[in-house]
């Protein structure tokens, strides 16, 4: 598909793969020009291999995001991602990611032995992460977080604390203890985010009405502003394919 002079692709992991990322997606910009975008907060975090004419191939982290932020998609870049459901990244990075909370950290340009040469065929990208992910993952991993994970996205991030804590047996000052601990945020603004972009779908038809368990028109408004800095109709305009990730979020 393309969009705002992009080139993207998504590809939905296979069921081995599906409880740990959400998906895989390629974006290049094929122009002589450098496109400038924002980028939405989704709930995710995301691993970049990218590279460009004026950059070298290189790796980079990036946490969960509470605004959105304004880059840059370089003429001639190629990247090629994957978007993890955070729960799991405690398996496959070495620290917590509580200081990337809307922050990128560049990783070592051998990370999990990529190169350039994996920028060529986006499915065999994907082959190959899907096999890395699965041998970094163990076969016991923490139940209670994933399941809380499913309910959230479930319930499209409408679900209270309260049951959320009934339901994996866990109170609500631990849950949000590991919340701000390993990812920087509290539960409450994480289940906000993924009701905002269970949002996108509705907006992008023009329905400009609260869904989602919002609680009036002005509550909808109010929280479609924070992350987006636009009101709900100039989101749906979208003028010029600026927000990327609005553009091109693949429909559930």
């Amino acid at each position: 598909m393309t969009n705002h002079n992009l080139t993207y692709r998504f590809i939905k992991p296979n069921n081995s793969l599906s409880s740990f990322v959400e998906n895989f997606w390629m974006l290049y910009n094929p122009t002589k020009i450098d496109n400038e975008v924002i980028i939405l907060p989704d709930g995710n975090i995301d691993l970049f291999f990218s590279e460009s004419i004026n950059d070298s191939f290189h790796t980079t982290l990036l946490g969960i995001g509470t605004q959105a932020e304004k880059t840059s998609i370089k003429k001639r870049r190629k990247t090629f991602a994957i978007s993890f459901k955070p729960f799991v990244t405690e398996y496959l990075f070495d620290d917590n990611l509580s200081s990337l909370l809307n922050k990128a950290h560049n990783l070592p340009t051998d990370f999990w032995g990529f190169s350039s040469n994996d920028l060529v065929d986006f499915e065999l990208f994907c082959q190959k992460a899907t096999a890395k992910i699965l041998s970094l993952v163990p076969n016991e991993i923490d139940r209670r977080k994933q399941k809380l994970f499913e309910l959230i996205y479930a319930s499209n991030g409408t679900i209270s604390v309260s049951e959320l804590s009934d339901k994996v047996v866990w109170s609500s000052r631990q849950i949000n203890r590991y919340f701000n601990s390993q990812f920087g945020l509290s539960l409450k603004v994480y289940c906000n985010i993924i009701r905002f972009r269970a949002s996108f779908n509705q907006i992008k038809e023009g329905k400009l009405f609260p869904e989602k368990n919002f609680y009036d028109q002005p509550h909808f408004i109010r929280e479609v502003k924070k992350f987006t800095g636009v009101n709900p109709k100039i989101l749906n305009k979208n003028q010029n394919d600026r927000f990327i990730q609005f553009s091109t979020l693949p429909k559930t």
